[in-house]
């Protein structure tokens, strides 16, 4: 398919509401031109999304750590690391729950659940912490999980009603395939509410480029048009990156920083910078809370 032939056509199908088949979005993938690919993803997200943008401030605990006090700006609490076993998992869940003034609890990744469940079933294992107290299990990469079909009807019958799935490491050219799985998953149970495209794990001998990033945020947006949010982390790929993949389909931030410390003057304060990237990017900040309602 020659993009500058049919460029025009895949914008007025995806304006209207219409989709890409698979070998468009192959095609997509492998042409240079992520301009063009960014528009139709900006196309995409505008449709969804009008002009805003929606940004999450973290508070980040760590599971060995003593509890402390949480950032009153913190809208949602994510228990970093895991015990050893299900029950001091429980454990930890329990006690950040307790302090949560009724904020959104997330932790843990599936590595952990597999880990916990010790040869039984997973269900198990989600239904227990669900009880607890925790609402979103913090990191499922598609790449890493053996089985996402069994993994999400598993995390739907446990009661996680709002999962956030993500990559963990896989290259960029293996990405487009696992957009295109979250799609058909979300088609099956209805239940994803977000994705982050960009890898979890940064690999310090084969690092992502800003060309690969912002077009696999793109191909994200354009081949899962039924999951409502394309997430960038704020944290792990910093408010450059951020900015620029908004308009290449993102809409939403996430894990900002809810410290209100700014030693560099107001105009650096977490929430100022966030807020005013966004602006600068031509879109509306929003806050929402861990279960991604508007603040």
């Amino acid at each position: 398919m020659s993009i500058s032939v049919q460029f025009d056509e895949l914008l007025d199908r995806i304006a209207a509401g219409g989709e890409l088949s698979d070998g468009e979005l192959a095609a997509l993938g492998a042409t240079p031109d992520i301009l063009s690919v960014g528009m139709l993803a900006d196309t995409l997200r505008r449709r969804r999304h009008g002009t805003r943008v929606t940004y999450l401030r973290v508070a980040h605990w760590p599971c060995d750590a003593p509890l402390d006090v949480i950032p009153p700006s913190a809208r949602e609490i994510r228990i970093a690391g895991a015990p050893e076993t299900l029950s001091a998992a429980v454990g930890v869940v329990e006690a950040v729950r307790a302090r949560a003034e009724g904020r959104s609890l997330s932790g843990y990744s599936w590595a952990d659940v597999e880990r916990f469940r010790a040869g039984g079933p997973a269900s198990a294992v989600l239904a227990r912490l669900r009880s607890a107290g925790l609402e979103a299990i913090a990191h499922l990469p598609l790449d890493t999980i053996e089985d996402p079909p069994a993994a999400l009807g598993d995390l739907a019958t446990a009661g996680y009603e709002r999962l956030r799935l993500s990559i963990d490491k896989a290259a960029a050219d293996a990405r487009l395939v696992l957009m295109r799985q979250a799609a058909r998953l979300q088609d099956q149970f209805e239940c994803i509410q977000s994705i982050s495209p960009l890898p979890f794990t940064l690999g310090a001998f084969r690092p992502t480029t800003g060309y690969d990033d912002v077009k696999t945020v793109a191909l994200a947006r354009l081949a899962a048009p039924n999951i409502p949010h394309v997430q960038v982390d704020w944290l792990r790929y910093g408010p450059k990156l951020a900015q620029v993949a908004l308009t290449f389909g993102a809409d939403d931030i996430d894990d900002v920083t809810a410290s209100d410390v700014a030693p560099d003057g107001h105009r650096r304060a977490p929430l100022e910078e966030v807020r005013s990237n966004i602006t600068a990017a031509g879109f509306e900040p929003a806050e929402r809370d861990g279960r991604f309602a508007l603040v």
